[in-house]
Formats: C-alpha cells, structure tokens, sequence
C-alpha cells in the first residue's frame, strides 16, 4: 500500500484555538489533534478534517468559509467525549491546491488514502462543492457506491451557463468518468427553491429526491436510506435559517438541529459508511452565540458517537441474521429478507438478472419492517424495484 506524508497536506491548528483544560471531559482532551506534528494515524478510526476552500462559492463568503473550521471546532473541543477509547485524530486544515481543481484532486488522494487504511474521514468547512475531492476519492475503491446528499437544493445547475461549483457539483458527479456511482438519495429539497428540469432530471436517472416534508413527517422511516450510504454530504443550509444562521443560504423553513444531529447519528451506525462532510458554513455570518459552529460541532458529535456504536451488519452469512423469504408467485416469484439478531435493522435482497460477479452482484437494500409487511400482502416494495432497474 502506497504511503502518503499527510504533513504534505494540512496546516497544524492554530493557536488561538484553545482547549478548555477545566472542562473534565472534554472532546478536546481525548482525541489526537495535529498542533505542531502531525500524530501517528496508525491504528485510528476517525480522521476530522477543516476545508478553507471557498473557491468554489461567491467571492464575498470566502473568506468566512477560511474561518469556519476553527470556529466549529472551538465548539466541538468544548463537548463532553461520549464513549470511552476514542480513536479520533483532528488533521488540521487542508491546504488549498493552486487552483479549485487542484484542491479537489488533494482532496481525492487524502480521502482515498485514509479510507484505505480504514479510517473515515469527517471533513468540515469548505463550500459544498468540496463534495466532489470527497467522492473522487472512491474512484480506485473498485466498487460501485452509493452517494447521501443533504440539501435544501438538488445543485443540478450547468457550469457551462455559469452556475457557481457549490451549485452545480452534483451535475459533475452524475456525469463523472469513469462512472461508480450506483444510486444517489438527496434529502430535504425544498421544492419551492427546486425548478421542474432538475426534479425531472432526478427521476429520469431513478434518483430517489426526498423533500424536506416527507423528511420531517417521521424521520425514523428514513434511516433505511442513511443506512445504504456508502457516502454522505451535508449542507448546512438544509437546517433552517434560526438552527444556522451561519449558512450559506439557510431558508427559514429546513431541517431542526436535532433532525439533523439524527441523521448523522444514523450515518454513524452504518457500518458499510465510509466518508462524510459538512458544508456550507460561513462564519462571518454567525451570530454572536456562534450558533452554527455549536451545531455543526454537536452533528460531528453524534456521527462519532453513533460509529462507536456500529453492530457490525456487514456478513450476511453469518448466523446473525434471520432469513425469511417471502413469496410473491410473480416476478419477482420471491424476496428474501434478513433481519439482524443483533441491530433488529432489516434488509432485503435484489439479485442482479445474470447473476454476474464483481460490481453488478446482487445487494442487500436497507429496508423497513414495513417493507417485509409490504410483500406479505403480495406488493413488490418500491426500494426493490428502483434498485432492481438499475441493473436493467
């Protein structure tokens, strides 16, 4: 395996940043954090990651997008550490490339390189387009992958027309060879700020976009869909205006702190999840409480938590699960389900129709009890169907 000399790469915390000594406790005084050398990352689970690349949003929010890193981290070293034998490491802040491109080809190398050694990097900061060195990063992972979006917006927007990056990455990534991506979920679109190409778009591909109401209706009916990440970004302007006023384009209606501190609970407790990023933050629009570093910090938080909390669902083969297997006397004639012993999460089984190896083998799809309820009364859930089409 390739080694790669992260100093190369980030730029120590600064030392304004300060860890509270008399908070007993602390994240702060039980994570490894780069403050002149760079620690040892051998053996570590976590890696946190400050973005200061604005490059790809307007001009007027770089420099606060520069700042936003050390202020959520201020936050973030104040919390009191959850579970015990912590294995994070805080890397520092990456350094630009000369050019955007360049910083997202950095990018690319340093999520690939950590995710290699088993390491999930939890990028902060940046604009939203840094989405991009994130997914890049999955390129030589010889594997298809599954990409969570949260945003307020689908970002589907034609550079060529002039759209900025941090409104038109995901255009690139549906649109990037070679091609890896197997299915994209987008959560908390607002279809008011959403225009009809870009909704039609999503459905012509069997994008799954779920809008922000169906989100808040029962958050829990979305955990099947974390669950299936391989990969997930956030955008901080998914949260209303009064949870981040920090944001880039935070609206007054979006998802609460708590909703969003569930789903990167969610994300933690994937254990097939391997990458995440939190974007969008401008600090020089934060309130004078720096609400929006104290909630970004606490979303940080919670996915840490819920990864030391993961129940290894991963071997199917295993006796950990249950298999029932549902006939539907058509086509499909069946569907197998598994439901966890340990977890009591269920998945089901969509086999590829040529049965083949390598990147079109069948999948397991997080699903709901519901699902198996579903197929009981003799419907094909939907989740099956959208995933058995792309293999057609």
């Amino acid at each position: 395996m390739q080694d790669l000399d992260l100093k190369l790469f980030f730029d120590p915390i600064p030392p304004y940043v300060e860890i509270d000594t008399s908070i007993q406790g602390s994240i702060g005084q039980s994570i490894f954090i780069n403050q002149g050398s760079m620690p040892d990352y051998d053996g570590l689970d976590i890696a946190l990651i400050g973005l200061v690349e604005g490059r790809g949003e307007k001009e007027d929010h770089r420099e606060g997008i520069a700042k936003g890193p050390d202020a959520i981290r201020q936050s973030f070293y104040s919390l009191k550490k959850g579970s015990d034998g912590l294995k994070v490491v805080d890397l520092g802040n990456f350094r630009n490339g000369p050019d955007l491109e360049d910083t997202y080809l950095r990018l690319k190398e340093v999520c690939s390189f950590l995710m290699r050694h088993n390491i999930v990097p939890v990028f902060f900061g940046g604009s939203h387009d840094m989405t991009l060195g994130q997914y890049f990063g999955y390129e030589d992972a010889d594997k298809l992958i599954t990409v969570l979006n949260v945003d307020n917006k689908l970002d589907l927007g034609d550079p060529a027309k002039g759209h900025l990056p941090s409104g038109s990455h995901i255009q690139r990534i549906i649109k990037h060879d070679p091609n890896y991506l197997f299915n994209y979920y987008h959560l908390g679109y607002q279809s008011y700020l959403v225009g009809s190409a870009e909704s039609d778009l999503m459905e012509r591909l069997s994008f799954e976009a779920i809008r922000l109401g169906v989100v808040k209706e029962n958050i829990k009916d979305l955990e099947p869909v974390v669950r299936d990440a391989d990969m997930m970004s956030i955008d901080v302007s998914a949260l209303q205006a009064q949870y981040a006023p920090g944001a880039l384009d935070a609206k007054v209606y979006g998802l609460t702190g708590e909703e969003a501190c569930q789903i990167c609970w969610y994300a933690g407790l994937n254990d097939k999840l391997s990458s995440v990023g939190i974007y969008g933050y401008d600090q020089s629009r934060d309130d004078l409480s720096m609400k929006t570093s104290f909630v970004i910090a606490t979303m940080v938080w919670y996915f840490i938590e819920g990864f030391y909390n993961r129940k290894g669902d991963k071997n199917f083969r295993s006796n950990d699960y249950l298999i029932y297997e549902v006939p539907l006397g058509g086509d499909p004639s069946s569907i197998k389900f598994f439901k966890s012993k340990i977890s009591e999460k269920w998945w089901m089984e969509v086999p590829h129709p040529e049965e083949t190896d390598g990147f079109m083998r069948s999948r397991m799809i997080p699903c709901n009890y519901s699902d198996y309820e579903k197929a009981l009364d003799g419907d094909v859930p939907n989740r099956w169907i959208t995933t058995y089409s792309r293999f057609t």
